[in-house]
């Protein structure tokens, strides 16, 4: 094989390495909206609140299905002595030998058997039901509001990712320019070389300058890709995605007046509030456990005994009925000892209630200092973005003029440089600029709990 074909054989393999292959997943362009959808959807973290939230539900359910009555059914046979004293056990399972009593104490022993049902209702409870079922229903708003903080804190982070990705990819942009300015630049100076009007020394340093710039343009892509990682670990997806949208990067944000505290709609004040309500609730439900409860029981049983009614013994009988019962009633039940042990208890509810009312005040100011810093960040971005374009012009314009003086001799290498680097700088603090102004939109939004002061404009 010679040589020609082995270098041709070389560049084909290269070159469909190269190609996308069809077996490989395409990356998809999605918007802001249908990320956003696609993360609350498929974050594991995110899933397990929404079944804990479920399962709130089901102890709401199983709280208000403490009205159902129990209805037991037994069997038993058993052996045992003689002795028996004949009468009814109400509202148990275990029932006595059924037969005759004895006539004195007779340790020999028989076999008996039993069956039976035995209801148990509490349909009067004073107010106990009523209050486990206001604790469940406490409990299952406390574990919403923390989902519903636990999504919104998610969408917070999805967002600011997502923006990370945008400003990651102009910054790929602004690197790709400046390699092609320079590689023109070098291109130039190269040619001025030869000719012998710039000193060879210059070239050298303009192709280290273009290396330079290959450098910033690689470390580039690297934050950008790293970016897109870092999102699609928020959405749970190991798909391929790309993210397009330059609009972001030719408007600013509007500025808005602060509404004041009152705005606020933060989730961690609904955990904070929720978390007081169960308490007050738990705290309720000890004090109505004090209170007398009123139950309705009823049975019906066959018993089978091995001793007949004039004290004759036969075994197998034992295991056939031959006396059937019912019984009904009414059993009013009083915790006369109950208060002692559960009043600590009830103060502990309500020391805790003052406890959370605290940390609702703490939390009320946190936020609304938060907002006043995240209105002045704004309003100080706002301002930094709508100057950058006036530093980008300038830097822009002295950059051309200073490559004319180089070409016209009348600057060095170094002054050029310089402008080069002016230049660059005020096209990635720029893009830094607009990106910020909408992050500072997006921390107003994320303080008063309302993201769509952010996404109304995004859109």
């Amino acid at each position: 094989m010679t040589n020609s074909v082995s270098r041709g054989l070389f560049f084909l393999v290269i070159l469909f390495s190269f190609l996308p292959s069809s077996a490989q997943e395409k990356s998809t362009v999605v918007s802001l909206k249908t990320i956003l959808k696609q993360a609350v959807a498929n974050y594991p973290l995110l899933k397990s609140r929404y079944f804990e939230v479920e399962a709130a539900e089901k102890g709401v359910d199983a709280s208000k299905r403490s009205l159902v009555p129990t209805l037991d059914a037994t069997y038993q046979t058993n052996f045992a002595t003689y002795n028996n004293i004949i009468g009814m056990a109400a509202n148990g399972a275990t029932m006595p030998i059924s037969g005759p009593p004895s006539t004195g104490n007779n340790y020999g022993g028989v076999v008996g058997s039993s069956a039976g049902l035995v209801l148990n209702w509490q349909p009067v409870t004073f107010g106990q039901r009523q209050a486990l079922v206001d604790y469940s229903k406490a409990g299952l708003k406390s574990t919403t509001a923390d989902a519903q903080n636990e999504v919104f804190q998610h969408e917070v982070r999805v967002i600011n990712a997502y923006l990370d990705v945008l400003v990651a990819s102009e910054m790929v942009s602004v690197y790709e320019k400046n390699k092609s300015r320079t590689e023109a630049n070098y291109t130039a100076i190269k040619s001025l070389v030869m000719s012998g009007i710039k000193p060879g020394l210059d070239s050298s340093m303009f192709k280290a300058e273009l290396s330079r710039s290959k450098i910033e343009l690689l470390n580039s892509k690297k934050n950008r890709q790293q970016a897109i990682i870092s999102l699609s670990q928020y959405l749970a997806s190991d798909h391929p995605i790309e993210i397009s949208d330059s609009s972001y990067f030719s408007r600013l944000p509007e500025l808005s007046l602060p509404d004041g505290f009152d705005s606020i709609r933060h989730p961690l004040l609904s955990i904070y509030n929720s978390n007081i309500s169960l308490s007050k609730a738990k705290g309720k439900m000890l004090a109505k456990s004090l209170l007398p409860t009123l139950g309705l029981w009823g049975t019906t049983f066959a018993r089978g005994s091995g001793v007949r009614y004039d004290g004759t013994v036969n075994a197998s009988d034992g295991f056939n009925f031959q006396r059937y019962n019912y019984g009904i009633g009414l059993q009013l039940s009083l915790p006369l000892l109950q208060y002692p042990r559960i009043s600590p208890q009830i103060q502990q509810q309500q020391l805790l209630v003052k406890s959370g009312e605290e940390k609702l005040k703490e939390v009320s100011l946190q936020l609304q200092k938060q907002l006043e810093m995240a209105d002045t960040t704004l309003h100080q971005a706002l301002n930094i973005a709508r100057e950058n374009p006036v530093l980008l012009e300038s830097s822009d314009f002295s950059y051309r003029a200073m490559l004319s003086r180089y070409h016209a001799g009348l600057a060095n290498y170094t002054d050029l440089i310089q402008a080069q680097y002016s230049l660059i700088r005020a096209e990635a603090e720029m893009k830094a600029a607009y990106v910020n102004a909408w992050k500072a939109l997006l921390l107003k939004a994320a303080i008063e709990g309302n993201l769509n002061i952010f996404l109304n404009q995004a859109n």
